[in-house]
């Protein structure tokens, strides 16, 4: 059984370039460039450029210290030059790309994660502009969301890669293929619920989601059948559960929010997967339906 994902970071490929249209947009700035930080914190790798003149930025290099966003990527927070060619306080072995895109002055945005850089986002505009407080206040929002975005994505791979390891062989001695129980298949289904309905990337919830349904439909025709009731579901995850139990005391997804520490929206999207299961039509045939299973009371 395979679950293979489509392996694109926040700071690869589309998604990236959705992030850059977001900061510049935010920032009413010319352009946009960035991408991922790699070898071991020491190398940001420009991948991305949005509304740019020239190719000259791309796939450029910059070591940790060198330049506008190796000083960002050593010091961990944003640095920015009203008048890049002109600016003390920075090398300027970069000059040549920057120049070609008659950038002036220039912003990079370090994106953290458990203080580690992960990503450097540059915003510049092609004329001097002063900039305020107020002006770097906006990106908060963009820069924290990013942040989660890389964090969960992270987690989704780290336990995408865990879930590999089912069905294969312990040993050479072993079958080639290890049939799965139904509740090993519903654990990982459950696993991959939970996961989807963290990711705020609509693209990878679908492939999630995707990977989801081929479990689903993969469960072994060999294993036994479960001595449930046919009529009560099961498969909820513990985190569809607590909503439930919340919504059963007649709370509403803000109050759940509150109570359980989560954000509105992923209240609605556990609460949409534990309808899903339970082939519930609202919220009152959900919290009915998972009291006649027994799962709450």
């Amino acid at each position: 059984m395979s679950l293979d994902l489509v392996q694109e970071a926040p700071h690869d490929g589309g998604r990236l370039l959705r992030t850059l249209a977001a900061f510049r947009a935010t920032g009413h700035s010319d352009m946009a460039f960035g991408g991922p930080v790699i070898d071991n914190g020491t190398t940001l790798a420009i991948t991305g450029l949005h509304s740019a003149q020239t190719r000259s930025l791309q796939g450029l290099r910059v070591r940790s210290g060198y330049g506008l966003g190796g000083k960002a990527l050593l010091m961990g927070r944003p640095v920015s030059v009203t008048n890049y060619h002109d600016a003390r306080g920075i090398t300027h072995q970069y000059d040549g790309p920057v120049r070609a895109e008659q950038l002036e002055t220039v912003t990079a945005l370090p994106i953290v994660v458990d203080r580690v850089p992960r990503m450097v986002v540059y915003v510049g505009h092609r004329a001097q502009v002063v900039l305020g407080d107020v002006w770097y206040d906006t990106f908060l929002p963009l820069v924290r969301r990013l942040e989660r975005e890389i964090a969960v994505d992270d987690e989704v791979r780290r336990r995408v890669g865990a879930l590999r390891g089912f069905g294969s062989p312990a040993a050479p001695a072993a079958p080639p293929e290890v049939q799965l129980t139904r509740a090993d298949l519903r654990d990982i289904s459950d696993e991959l619920a939970d996961l989807a309905s963290l990711v705020q990337d609509q693209a990878l919830r679908a492939r999630l989601e995707e990977v989801r349904n081929r479990v689903e439909h993969g469960r072994s025709p060999a294993a036994p059948p479960s001595r449930r009731t046919p009529s009560v579901p099961t498969g909820l995850a513990a985190r569809e559960i607590d909503v439930l139990a919340q919504v059963a005391l007649g709370q509403s997804n803000r109050e759940v929010a509150a109570a359980l520490g989560l954000v509105e929206s992923t209240v609605k999207s556990y609460l949409k997967n534990a309808m899903r299961k339970l082939h519930a039509t609202n919220r009152v045939h959900a919290v009915r339906l998972a009291r006649e299973a027994g799962v709450i009371d």
